[in-house]
């Protein structure tokens, strides 16, 4: 059989096998002392473990405790109106733990009890209905991966490189599977009438939180989901029901869903009007910007993912994603953009979900500048930050998709940085 392996990767492993043999001899003919980790029997060895009902709810290793979402205290005046981030630099495949999918909350985490819950459309139908929890679990329901991106997702970037993790510039997102009805199911259950052109969402939390969704986006692919990644949604992803909007901000994708109005034209709340728009170097702003652009990010190697070896064989690893379809292929360069490797994609294409992607190399240990960039589906390639600024200045907070750079030094070490 052909080896059709890098030859240099090949070269460097075949070299390392042979130093490290020569290496152990040596260490054995100076009579010098063995490894423990391999010639002693270790603690967990001599003692006999917890049985099946010490964890009833599993929890990850006492070595993983370092793996949490984090905030940044700073960006927000208090936490029941903030953002904490999921650590995208400790994961690999493209599901989301539920305990590790970030949080953004305009008014802290409502507790719902299901028992009272009640999920009302009005408006312009034949029949306004109210649903109960029970009531839901009858329709036919679905399952689906997607992404949910909050649309501040890296909108501290935009004047330039300013928090040093990938958790932080791009950690405002997550993916899972979501289990729920089709709101069109719903919607048709209450009756649309023919001059109802939007709805209008609104969450239970103390916010009121309210956003306006073409009625087309609403019979076509929104969820009112129950589940995500086959158990019920947790209280800070807003159990007992929310709303899902595939490859639309985050924003739109009501938690704690309480009611559906079904309407003519756009209410212009709060969240469309003064926020959640994209304010231009004129001072016109943008609206209406719901799909997310196509985006990617280096996870690994990062500022909080240092290369832990010296050179030789590694992988760079990173997520891609696009609101308006799948990502069919990422680049990757590691020197700032001179040339471009196209990455090896591995684990499932879901539309309008994160995709994986990898590059195998080894490393000769002199510095680089890395950088994605990720092509979607309908032949949109991911920008760079300058080519953004162009049209949509610095003034924007939300949808910076621009390419994001790690320089990493001789040493391993990543840092947030960026090139002309």
């Amino acid at each position: 059989m052909t080896d059709t392996r890098d030859p240099s990767r090949r070269g460097f492993l075949t070299g390392a096998l042979a130093i490290g043999g020569g290496f152990v001899a040596a260490r054995a003919g100076a009579e010098t002392a063995p490894d423990p980790a391999i010639t002693e029997l270790q603690p967990w060895q001599q003692y006999l473990g917890e049985g099946v009902d010490a964890r009833p709810y599993g929890f990850p290793s006492e070595h993983e405790a370092h793996v949490v979402r984090r905030n940044v205290p700073w960006l927000t005046a208090d936490a029941t109106s903030s953002v904490n981030f999921t650590p995208l630099h400790e994961l690999d495949g493209i599901i989301t733990p539920n305990g590790l999918c970030f949080e953004r909350h305009h008014g802290g985490i409502a507790e719902l009890d299901p028992g009272s819950y009640r999920l009302m459309i009005n408006g312009l139908v034949d029949s306004p209905l109210v649903f109960t929890m029970q009531d839901l679990l009858r329709f036919p329901r679905e399952n689906r991966v997607h992404f949910l991106e909050c649309a501040a997702n890296s909108g501290m970037e935009w004047r330039g490189a300013q928090l040093n993790g990938c958790q932080f510039t791009h950690g405002m997102i997550h993916n899972v599977m979501y289990t729920g009805v089709p709101l069109r199911l719903l919607l048709e259950e209450a009756g649309v009438r023919t001059s109802a052109a939007w709805i209008l969402a609104e969450g239970a939390d103390a916010s009121g939180m309210t956003r306006s969704i073409p009625l087309e986006k609403a019979l076509d692919d929104c969820l009112v989901a129950f589940k995500m990644n086959g158990e019920a949604l947790r209280p800070e992803q807003g159990y007992p029901v929310r709303l899902v909007v595939p490859g639309w901000e985050g924003n739109m994708w009501v938690k704690w869903l309480r009611r559906i109005e079904v309407g003519d034209q756009p209410w212009h709340h709060r969240e469309e009007t003064s926020k959640y728009t994209d304010l231009l170097p004129d001072g016109r702003a943008r609206r209406f910007t719901w799909e997310m652009d196509a985006k990617s990010v280096i996870t690994s190697p990062s500022p909080q993912a240092p290369i832990p070896h010296g050179p030789g064989p590694m992988v760079l690893t990173g997520l891609a994603w696009s609101g308006r379809g799948t990502i069919p292929r990422v680049d990757v360069t590691l020197d700032g953009g001179v040339t471009w490797t196209e990455a090896r994609m591995s684990g499932p294409s879901f539309d309008k979900s994160l995709h994986r992607f990898y590059h195998d190399f080894v490393w000769d240990g002199r510095p680089m500048l890395l950088q994605s960039r990720a092509h979607d589906s309908t032949g949109y390639v991911q920008p760079t930050k300058d080519a953004l600024r162009e049209i949509r200045g610095e003034n924007s907070i939300y949808h910076n998709n621009g390419i994001q750079t790690w320089a990493v030094n001789e040493s391993g070490v990543a840092e947030n940085v960026e090139i002309s």
